[in-house]
């Protein structure tokens, strides 16, 4: 299928939106591609500053992300070990090179540079020619309240938690002091096509959206801004997608999901029917190259058919 060579931009969180990015790369080529992504699941940890949704996103892109779904490919972890033989309580794994690249980030932050400046250098030094721009380089954090464990930042949350206890309250602290990612901004106003990847709705795009500028900006644009619905036959494929929907008192559902988007929305793609919304009902997996490729292009064939 024909895709003709313009911008395209991806609002992404984990791992869904990163591997909607690398499709989107092989559809319209990475020159043309801008990834939107969320910091709100920051951490300073090591000595290092570790952004775990825009590196997933680069790792992905460069084709070097490790099969276990983070990380890199065959990374070691001998510091995390010896961290553990000096008494240090390793919660938070990081691979040697994993970690050298975070500590690189923390030596460039430190001598001034923005957090999108020094992201950019990095994706550069592994090979990504998309555009990866964290939100905002203000600081936004996520913190979850559960049952369980009362408040706690999103990794302690995920991790130490393990994702469990009824989720109770979430906030993005600092969000409405926040100002966006002027090139993100600039972006969406250009943009042929804008989709939100399929990532969790409440805890990987919400933080974004939370970021005054945002949801204006998308709804001033000229371009479709479309969603890929993270619920596949019903399940939710990786994380607490079903438990932060429940929360927000949304089915875990495209329905639900197309609820919580409302009416920033010009379209939705699922592989079940969204009645009140332009709906692209198709396989929606992307296990492989080949999936992911052809969803991207699929996708990028809807928003034509929309903006037309």
């Amino acid at each position: 299928m024909g895709v003709s060579r313009e911008g395209v931009v991806v609002l992404a969180g984990g791992t869904g939106g990163a591997k909607l990015a690398r499709g989107m790369a092989d559809a319209v080529g990475q020159e043309l591609l801008t990834v939107i992504a969320n910091t709100g699941d920051d951490i300073e940890i090591y000595g290092a500053y570790v952004s775990p949704d825009p590196d997933l996103i680069s790792f992905w892109l460069a084709d070097t992300i490790d099969e276990r779904g983070w990380g890199l490919r065959g990374d070691t972890f001998e510091v995390m070990e010896g961290l553990r033989q000096l008494g240090v309580d390793v919660w938070f794994n990081l691979g040697d090179r994993d970690l050298a690249w975070c500590l690189e980030r923390a030596r460039m932050l430190g001598h001034g540079l923005s957090p999108t400046a020094a992201l950019a250098r990095l994706s550069e030094a592994i090979g990504v020619r998309a555009r990866v721009l964290p939100m905002s380089d203000d600081p936004v954090r996520t913190w979850v309240h559960s049952a369980s464990a009362g408040w706690c930042a999103f990794q302690e949350f995920m991790i130490r938690e393990r994702a469990t206890g009824q989720i109770e309250g979430l906030e993005f602290r600092g969000a409405e002091q926040a100002a966006p990612n002027a090139d993100a901004i600039a972006a969406i106003a250009g943009a042929r096509a804008i989709v939100i990847g399929p990532s969790n709705p409440l805890a990987s795009i919400a933080p974004i959206l939370a970021v005054p500028g945002f949801r204006e900006a998308l709804h001033d644009t000229d371009a479709p801004v479309v969603a890929v619905s993270p619920i596949v036959g019903g399940q939710v494929l990786k994380g607490p997608t079903a438990s932060f929907m429940a929360f927000a008192a949304l089915d875990c559902t495209a329905d639900g999901v197309a609820d919580f988007y409302g009416e920033m929305l010009d379209g939705i793609v699922a592989d079940e029917n969204v009645g009140r919304l332009a709906t692209l009902q198709t396989d929606t997996r992307m296990d492989d190259p080949a999936a992911r490729l052809r969803i991207s292009e699929e996708t990028l064939a809807f928003t034509d058919a929309l903006r037309s």
